[in-house]
């Protein structure tokens, strides 16, 4: 895991709701390529290796992992009331949204065309999934090991068609493990 950098910079309270805010309205099942976008590229809040330590945390939280990731972002910028401003921007609009469709989705289950969109939806869903986790790799780069456990756990995942928890439970002690190991010939 990557130390954070000296001290995180000051964040006002509405700038972490807003571009949660944002996030979530520009996300369509994709938000942590547009957290990352906006945490690292643009506002420079945090670096790739911090952002990628945080989605690997928020891999073993329950719940949406982008959730997880604007309740570590704003804890790490604001502490608990940043935490709440940036889960609050993050949830209203989609919160709003969802319920609105969820009711629609109910009463019209039965029409074609809805399923369809549903379909492609999921289709450019995956494809962002995919896209994330390339560009977090990015920070691993030139660490062979990690490299290594990131496929293996896609092989379990994608290939091997094993539940998520069981590929973290197996993996997580072993990639571990080789950090310590790692870490003890570097000293």
């Amino acid at each position: 895991m990557a130390l954070p950098t000296a001290s995180p910079p000051r964040v006002a309270l509405g700038a972490l709701f807003y571009e949660f805010l944002k996030v979530s309205l520009l996300a369509s099942g994709g938000g942590i390529v547009w957290a990352h976008r906006i945490t690292v590229d643009r506002r420079r809040w945090l670096s790739d290796a911090e952002f990628a330590d945080i989605v690997s945390v928020c891999q073993f939280m329950p719940g949406p992992n982008v959730v997880g990731i604007a309740v570590c972002v704003g804890t790490r910028l604001r502490g608990l009331v940043g935490a709440i401003a940036a889960t609050a921007g993050f949830i209203l609009i989609p919160g709003i949204i969802g319920f609105s469709l969820g009711v629609l989705w109910f009463r019209h289950t039965g029409v074609p065309l809805l399923q369809n969109v549903l379909v492609g939806i999921s289709a450019a869903a995956a494809g962002m999934i995919i896209a994330t986790g390339l560009r977090l790799l990015r920070a691993y780069r030139r660490r062979l090991p990690a490299l290594l456990f990131a496929a293996l756990a896609f092989a379990g995942i994608a290939i091997g068609q094993f539940p998520l928890l069981l590929v973290l439970l197996a993996l997580a002690p072993l990639s571990i493990g080789a950090a310590a190991i790692a870490g003890g010939r570097a000293r």
